[in-house]
């Protein structure tokens, strides 16, 4: 096993130390570049063949990261604060620990390397806001980074985000993505990962694409709307059924008076009670199929 991290705070400092025209291709090449792989596979270019076109660094900015060219003294204290070794450590030893514990429990992955940051998150995007300052990309194998607006509230809650990440990098090396996914795909995969995070760091851990919705919505509302389009395909299906209103408003689809992250609320309840029932670990369950987990769902709905 080798994990590869890309120190973002060192690269940050040289873009904050680099003229504004020059801290795109430091962003692109330095920090992007490792994970270009990444990005080839969801047919996102890492330069445009124009300028201003959509690349690697225009689709970070749509994702909640901080443009490149607001990479300058004024985030230095940001900076500083992702740039603590022992952070970086920390988060070295979850990934380790995450891939050991599917290794110990019989589980050879296929994928032997692994390629791993934390990037600055713009304060100021919406999905930033929704989701308190903090989120993660690992849906890809091999490939895992967190985003963050650094505060001692985010950094306390990195691991688990991290862990919610690896769970999602370690399925999909058994469970192949498709294009035709459904929204009961993404439920089982987002309730498998937060179940896997609150496994290991507790309730209190649980990300706001789960906490934002009480027991009554999603009971009253958000699970019988859900149990209606279990088998729904497409983004634009699915995107306002799984993020919720603010979300699906953002990307132009439309709503139906769901809460922020509310099929993660859902996968989550969803996948607890599927592990209750046929005391299946969670290990164990990260690697089934969706079919399988679906078939043990009588009475949840």
């Amino acid at each position: 096993m080798k994990i590869n991290i890309v120190r973002s705070d060192e690269i940050y400092l040289k873009m904050a130390g680099s003229s504004e025209e020059k801290r795109d291709d430091i962003f692109r090449w330095e920090i992007m570049g490792p994970f270009q792989k990444k990005w080839d596979l969801i047919n996102v270019p890492m330069k445009a063949k124009t300028p201003g076109g959509y690349d690697v660094v225009m689709a970070s900015s749509m994702l909640g990261l901080m443009p490149p060219k607001q990479i300058d003294q004024d985030v230095s204290e940001q900076i500083e604060l992702i740039s603590n070794e022992n952070l970086w450590n920390l988060c070295r030893k979850e990934i380790e620990s995450s891939l050991n514990r599917f290794g110990g429990a019989g589980y050879t992955l296929p994928v032997e390397e692994y390629t791993f940051s934390i990037l600055l998150a713009n304060p100021d995007s919406i999905y930033t806001k929704l989701s308190d300052g903090y989120s993660g990309d690992g849906g890809i194998p091999g490939y895992i980074f967190l985003s963050v607006v650094p505060g001692k509230y985010t950094l306390d809650r990195l691991p688990a985000a991290l862990a919610h990440e690896c769970n999602h990098n370690i399925r999909f090396q058994y469970v192949k993505w498709s294009p035709n996914v459904t929204l009961v795909d993404m439920l089982v995969c987002e309730g498998l990962a937060e179940n896997y995070a609150s496994s290991l760091y507790g309730e209190d851990k649980v990300g706001p694409w789960v906490s934002r919705t009480d027991k009554l919505t999603l009971n009253s509302v958000v699970k019988p709307l859900l149990k209606e389009n279990l088998h729904a395909t497409g983004f634009e299906n699915i995107t306002p059924l799984l993020y919720g209103d603010e979300i699906a408003s953002e990307q132009g689809y439309n709503t139906f008076g769901l809460p922020f992250c509310a099929g993660y609320a859902c996968g989550y309840e969803m996948i607890k009670f599927y592990l209750n029932k046929t005391r299946k670990s969670i290990i164990d369950a990260t690697v089934m199929p969706t079919e399988d987990i679906v078939s043990e769902l009588d009475g949840f709905w």
